[in-house]
Parts: C-alpha cells; sequence; structure tokens
C-alpha cells in the first residue's frame, strides 16, 4: 500500500531552522512529480516546492525561495525540505505528495498521494 508519512514538524523560533523528511513506501510504480505544499490556518493550500522525478527541474514558490531547499535521498525513498531562515508565515501544516502520472511539475492536480502532514510553528 502507497503511503507518504512526514516528520520533522515542530515549533521553531523565528530565523531558526527546521529540516522536513517524507518518507514514501510501498510505491510499486514509477512516480514523477514529487513536492511540498502547506496549509495555514484560515487559508487555502499552497505549493511550496516541487522537484521532478530525475531532479531535472525545481522550483520553488517566491515565498520561500532562497530559505528552502528540496532534495531527496538517494535511494530515492525519502523526500526533504529544509527551510532557513523561518519566518512567522511560514507556520501551516505541511505535507508531501506525489503524482503517479506523467504530468506537469506544477500541475498541482495531479498530485494525488499525500501524507497526514507535520505541524510546523513559528514562535518566539
Amino acid at each position: 500500500q502507497e503511503q507518504l508519512v512526514e516528520s520533522g514538524g515542530g515549533l521553531v523560533k523565528p530565523g531558526g531552522s527546521l529540516t522536513l523528511s517524507c518518507d514514501a513506501t510501498g510505491f510499486t510504480k514509477a512516480y514523477y512529480g514529487i513536492a511540498w505544499f502547506r496549509q495555514a490556518p484560515g487559508k487555502e493550500r499552497e505549493a511550496v516546492s516541487a522537484m521532478s522525478s530525475t531532479e531535472y527541474s525545481i522550483w520553488y514558490a517566491d515565498s520561500v525561495k532562497g530559505r528552502a531547499t528540496i532534495s531527496r535521498d538517494n535511494a530515492k525513498t525519502t523526500l526533504y525540505l529544509q527551510m532557513n531562515t523561518m519566518r512567522l508565515e511560514d507556520t501551516a501544516v505541511y505535507y508531501c505528495a506525489i503524482q503517479t502520472l506523467p504530468s506537469g511539475l506544477r500541475d498541482w492536480d495531479n498530485y494525488k498521494y499525500w501524507g497526514q502532514g507535520t505541524q510546523v510553528t513559528v514562535s518566539s
């Protein structure tokens, strides 16, 4: 059974750093885009960063550009999102997601597999 499990969330002070992980298990078929999304209280879910399965294409939202790094381990089973210089507005539940059909990297509607999310709170 395909499953995505996020971890690494928590409380961080403004200006601090955090690395989120997403373990992918049970995926027997190829996947395409892998991405991080977040949803803050009272706001719509937004894409934060995405990477193609070949790692050739990488995208960051303007809100995190220069502060975030998306990466994957060599076994291609764990996705990471490193966030630096964190801001209050980074507070949200962060989700990882996967495309299992050929799609454009930013074809957000085709990210069909989702994790349960991990809470990130930026507060002094």
